[in-house]
Parts: structure tokens; sequence; C-alpha cells
């Protein structure tokens, strides 16, 4: 009986030491974990995308040292490992990019409405066929050519280009530049925020101070 309870106590004290052991692994992942969390919160919003970027940028400039160490073109082996997959995918990106980055000059604005105009053409080959039978070489003039009164347009593309410059001015139409302030107005205002102010007020309550407004203006007030 002796001997039963002193191997039940040696079991009980070897249980008690695992799980002092595990507390004390646990504690110390916590704390490593803690100072790993802190770390990272200290870093700027963007390190990850840092990090992912200056690997990047390491490898290329890795794979460069071996194409020069082998005499190879890096730009040709970086399309050689392209599949033909990534290839299509990036050509869609580049077809979906918007290359409008906003307005910088009135040349630049220009420019990208002739070519958002010259894009919307749709060409009429057949006619292009016979003019080309037509004039041969003539159609396509040098500097030593004499246009002037030698092409006459048919009447289906001056139609289209009636119909085109309708379009344009309707839609010209349709655009207002947003006018923040209006000269004709009445100034009661102070700065922006009290204007914003006014305009609430006047929203909800103008049909109900229209009267008193005209009787004081009119000098008839009590």
């Amino acid at each position: 009986a002796a001997a039963a309870a002193e191997q039940r106590r040696e079991e009980r004290l070897r249980r008690f030491r695992e799980l002092h052991m595990k507390r004390y692994e646990a504690c110390k992942l916590n704390s490593q974990e803690v100072v790993e969390e802190d770390k990272r919160l200290k870093l700027p919003p963007n390190w990850e995308a840092k990090k992912a970027r200056l690997e990047w940028e390491l490898k290329v400039q890795e794979k460069k040292k071996e194409c020069a160490a082998r005499g190879e073109d890096y730009e040709r082996v970086k399309l050689l490992e392209i599949s033909a997959e990534d290839a299509e995918r990036w050509e869609r990106k580049k077809k979906r990019k918007n290359p409008d980055l906003g307005f910088s000059d009135y040349a630049a604005a220009q420019l990208r409405q002739y070519q958002r105009l010259t894009r919307q053409i749709k060409p009429d080959l057949e006619q292009y066929e016979q003019l080309k039978e037509q004039y041969g070489e003539a159609l396509y003039p040098t500097s030593d050519s004499l246009l002037h009164g030698t092409h006459v347009p048919s009447k289906e593309g001056v139609d289209r280009m009636v119909a085109d410059l309708e379009k344009q001015i309707e839609k010209r139409e349709k655009y207002s530049r947003r006018r923040p302030y209006n000269d004709d107005a009445d100034i009661d205002y102070i700065n922006e925020r009290n204007a914003k102010f006014n305009q609430k007020a006047e929203r909800f309550y103008g049909k109900y101070t229209a009267e008193i407004k005209q009787n004081l203006e009119r000098g008839t007030a009590v």
C-alpha cells in the first residue's frame, strides 16, 4: 500500500511538472507574440507592400547579375519566362487602364478629345477600296499635291459629320460648370459655412418666412 501511494504521488508530481513547463512555454510564446505585435504596430501602414517590393527588387538584381555573368539579355530572359496567360492578363489590364490623368493644359485636353473622336470613327472600307481603284496613287497626297477641288464628299459622309457635330453640341449643352457663387443673388452670409447654413434654412423655412421678408423689403413690417 505504501509503495502504491508513493507511485501515485510520483505520478502526480510528474504531471504537475509537465503542466508547469507547458504554462512556462505558453507565457514565453505570449510574450514573444506581444513583442512582435508591438513591432508590427510601430511599422508604417504600407510596410508589407514596401517589404514585398524590396524583396522583388533584390530578386531582380540577382537575376540581372546571373544573366550578365552568362552573357544573356535580362529583358529577353524575362520575356521568355512569362507565360501566355500572364501576357494576356497584362494586355487586358493595360486596355482597361484609363489614360486620362485629368486636366493639365488645353493642348492636352484637345488632344484627348481628338483621340476620343477618332476612335469612334467607323470607316467605310468598301468606299475606300473604290477610291483606291479610282485615284490610285493620287489618293495618298504629298507636299506637292493639289488637294483643292479634287475630292467631293458623299452625301452619307456629310450626314455622318452633321450627326456627329450635333451629338457633340448636345453633349456640350448638358455639361454645366459648377459656379459656387451667384453674382445676382443677395449677399446674406459672411463665409462659406454661413452660406450653406442659410441655404438649408431657406430650404426648410423659406415658405414660412417669405411674407415677413417681403414686408421688411417694403417697409410695412409691424
